[in-house]
């Protein structure tokens, strides 16, 4: 059970991996951004600006604003050629480089994603809805590490944020692909503070965040917390903040669950996820949401 937080060293820091300033299309500069998140409580905060021509292929330098309290990780969304469905393709490559160089002559977006990967950085397949990609679009990065399971600014503005039905196919393919909540923000209006992770890393350096991304030792969130993981002879134990269902998903139609008010813990039989795998969804009152990654059981 090597990707559940829960048990390892370190703590629990809060971040968000997939957002934008002035240097690409959003509505404010880097400063400012950094500023609202950190009023926010956010431990770390990923300025993934759109890496393209037309805004000069930027890599946001966040170096500046690093302090013992908060830091960055340098990032940014890359676009190179078409999905089957002819929109321009975008991945998230988290810890790449300041001198990351623009694509090559022949690059297409599996060679500059690989590039980013062997460079060292968290490879996110990002928004899947929202723009309609397909799991054979999936199929051609077999090593992303994770798939954007929740934008929360596709979401208040289409209604296409939430992207569990792609990693669901691949988790059911046998592909094992973490999960991870965004804001995608933009504007810092409608589009923010609604979706990110708690990475648990033994220190708030940007080596030991990106190590705990790549081995999956996060979970992710809309508001819930979720404490602790583990499992007890051939039961899940979930701790978490109140909540009115907790939920075991695993491979297919695979799922058990208990529901109620205030619930803090629940024990749900393991017997059906053991040759496979299961996550666990928490959702509070509110119907908002935490969600762990794939726990693989062989």
């Amino acid at each position: 059970m090597e990707n559940l937080p829960f048990q390892q060293p370190g703590k629990f820091y809060k971040g968000n991996l997939h957002t934008h300033c002035t240097n690409s299309d959003g509505a404010w500069p880097v400063e400012e951004v950094i500023r609202r998140y950190r009023l926010h409580d956010y431990d770390f905060l990923a300025m993934s600006d759109h890496f393209m021509e037309r805004y000069n292929y930027p890599v946001t330098d966040t170096r500046a604003f690093r302090d013992e309290k908060f830091t960055t990780l340098i990032s940014a969304e890359l676009h190179l050629g078409k999905m089957l469905n002819d929109e321009l393709w975008h991945v998230l490559a988290v810890g790449i480089p300041l001198d990351f160089e623009p694509p090559k002559e022949g690059e297409d977006i599996v060679a500059i994603s690989k590039r980013a990967a062997d460079a060292g950085a968290f490879l996110g397949i990002v928004h899947p809805t929202w723009y309609g990609l397909q799991p054979d679009d999936a199929r051609i990065l077999p090593f992303a590490h994770a798939v954007e399971v929740y934008n929360h600014g596709s979401e208040v503005e289409n209604d296409r944020g939430d992207g569990w039905g792609l990693c669901d196919v691949l988790l059911n393919e046998g592909r094992r692909v973490q999960a991870f909540a965004t804001d995608d923000a933009h504007l810092l209006t409608h589009d923010v503070f609604g979706g990110w992770i708690h990475v648990k890393a033994e220190s708030l350096e940007p080596d030991a965040l990106l190590e705990s991304l790549k081995a999956g030792r996060f979970y992710s969130s809309q508001g819930p917390q979720i404490y602790d993981i583990r499992i007890e002879g051939e039961e899940v134990v979930v701790d978490c903040s109140p909540a009115s269902a907790i939920m075991l998903s695993g491979r297919g139609s695979r799922a058990t669950k208990e529901m109620g008010k205030g619930m803090t813990s629940a024990r749900l039989p393991l017997k059906r996820f053991k040759d496979a795998y299961f996550r666990v969804t928490v959702v509070d009152d509110h119907g908002r949401k935490a969600w762990s990654n794939a726990v693989w059981m062989n």
